[in-house]
């Protein structure tokens, strides 16, 4: 399984994502995959996805089937969201 943060750096929103980035690996352990949407890839990560709003939270199976997704704030419980992160 696969968990994606996709959010643009230096927004209104960025110390919400980065705060629970670090709460997250902080209660969890692991650590979130993050994603910029104006990189190349991850603009192809976006359109596949279908993903337009951000912040963003996607969860991806290991044969690339979207399992989950929340979009914009507020952000998923950690305890939700590590259901999805092995």
């Amino acid at each position: 399984m696969r968990v994606v943060v996709v959010y643009k750096d230096q927004t209104d929103y960025t110390r919400t994502v980065l705060d629970y980035l670090r709460d997250f690996q902080h209660q969890t352990g692991h650590e979130l995959e993050t994603m910029d949407p104006d990189t190349a890839g991850g603009t192809q990560f976006c359109e596949t996805y279908d993903i337009v709003d951000y912040p963003t939270i996607i969860a991806v199976s290991d044969d690339s089937v979207m399992q989950n997704s929340w979009r914009g704030l507020p952000l998923p419980t950690i305890s939700e969201l590590s259901y999805y992160v092995q």
